[in-house]
């Protein structure tokens, strides 16, 4: 048996359509008695809808299964002032720990991108300003994740990594960052199932965040061949991934060759 921490997007699906094969990967690993815990940077949809999105392509999880970054943020600025940078739909689960401001904020929190009007919404030049503002009174600056980029079905689109480091070029500071690649955060996942670090795989598209983070935690890593996997990136990753598979589908198969090969 093996302790999993799966990512989602890239590894489980592109764009809302599932990858093909994952969806029998998924339940392979389940019949094969591993432990699986979802950690995601996803930072657009609350765990809920997240979840019920992802049964509605066919993947057998819960909710609680899912490690999300907006809950996380909550958790870690319970109590707080908070100027949210977001999406609307995960500011239910922000609000269960901290208070929304429009003014007068303890700590500015950036979330990321969508690929719907909404982006643009958000990061307004006004928004921007209005983050500047706050920073420059005080605010720290959190973000729940610093991702350049992201996969879509339509190539590659910026991510809100581009105005975390934007914000921190004009306060002068350094942002806090929430989910992947933060310690933390990796933490907590392995901690709902109840496992060491060196008990542990992850699977990622995205072999610095993903499986180079990991690693240095003590995690065995094994990238997929999906998402915003990139050759290059491959190459000058340092550390290397355990293993590098075409897809989430064949992480059952990886894992039983592996067990096969132990003394």
């Amino acid at each position: 048996m093996a302790h999993l921490l799966l990512d989602v997007d890239g590894v489980l699906h592109v764009s809302g359509v599932a990858i093909p094969g994952a969806v029998e990967g998924i339940r392979r690993l389940r019949e094969d008695g591993h432990r699986l815990r979802f950690v995601t940077n996803n930072t657009v949809r609350p765990r809920a809808r997240l979840a019920a999105e992802l049964r509605a392509l066919g993947f057998d999880l819960t909710a609680e299964e899912i490690e999300t970054t907006p809950l996380a943020a909550g958790q870690l600025l319970a109590g707080k002032r908070v100027l949210a940078l977001t999406m609307a739909a995960i500011r239910e689960d922000l609000e269960r720990h901290v208070t929304l401001v429009d003014e007068g904020a303890e700590v500015v929190l950036l979330g990321g991108a969508d690929e719907t009007d909404e982006t643009a919404e958000v990061f307004t030049y006004e928004s921007l300003n209005r983050a500047f503002a706050e920073l420059r009174a005080g605010a720290r600056l959190v973000c729940l994740h610093r991702n350049r980029w992201w996969q879509t079905a339509e190539g590659p689109k910026l991510d809100a990594g581009v105005f975390v480091a934007g914000l921190e070029y004009a306060a002068g500071t350094q942002a806090e960052v929430v989910g992947k690649p933060r310690r933390a955060f990796f933490e907590a996942a392995l901690a709902e199932l109840g496992a060491r670090a060196e008990e542990a795989t992850m699977v990622g598209d995205d072999v610095e965040t993903d499986v180079g983070a990991a690693k240095l935690l003590g995690m065995r890593g094994v990238l997929v061949r999906t998402g915003k996997f990139r050759e290059d990136a491959l190459a000058a990753a340092d550390p290397q991934p355990d293993g590098v598979i075409d897809s989430v589908a064949d992480l059952a198969g990886w894992l039983a060759a592996r067990a096969e090969s132990r003394p």
